[in-house]
């Protein structure tokens, strides 16, 4: 992202606001993101939780419609797709126990429902599953208070442990269980 030069700072409080709604609505039309973020900041009615909820769908709908010749890549592929999902809600909202909270949801639904594809002889989906998991972990620690890491602490055990009793051998570093500060 290019950094806004003092000249560009200048012209933009030198317009009309006219001009300056015709620039925004421009740039809403043209990318779909930015006008998720402006409809966040900008309208009342609209809420973390209707945007946590429509991105809880989109990743319920990828993995449980993921379906193709290999299950186990498929679910890779969903899983990835999940992921970027997570990250635009992340941009959108900026809030980091929502961004949490939809890692677990994502976590519960593959815990939930695919856990005989961490057996396929394709270990990119146990692997990912793994990563994220991880990924999980240090975005908790990192971010949220150590309140929420009680609160978490009993289902990241349990995903922990189920990926740790499978024979196959993880390239992630797992710990054993989630520890609190």
């Amino acid at each position: 992202m290019p950094a806004v030069s003092p000249a560009f700072r200048q012209a933009v409080k030198q317009l009309s606001d006219k001009e300056k709604e015709a620039i925004i609505l421009r740039a809403a039309r043209r990318d779909a993101e930015l006008y998720d973020i402006l409809k966040y900041e900008l309208l009342e009615e609209v809420t973390l939780e209707e945007v946590y909820e429509e991105a809880a769908d989109k990743i319920n709908e990828l993995l449980i419609n993921a379906s193709g010749r290999s299950l186990a890549k498929a679910l890779t592929k969903a899983l990835r797709k999940a992921i970027k999902e997570i990250a635009r809600l992340k941009r959108i909202t900026k809030d980091p126990k929502a961004e949490a909270d939809l890692h677990l949801y994502t976590l519960r639904l593959i815990f939930d429902n695919f856990t005989g594809q961490f057996d396929s002889y394709y270990k990119g989906f146990y692997t990912a599953t793994a990563r994220l998991l991880l990924r999980t972990i240090q975005l908790i620690r990192k971010n949220l208070h150590e309140d929420y890491h009680l609160e978490y602490k009993a289902e990241i055990d349990e995903f922990l442990q189920q990926l740790h009793s499978r024979p196959k051998h993880l390239t992630v570093p797992l710990p054993k269980e989630f520890e609190m500060e």
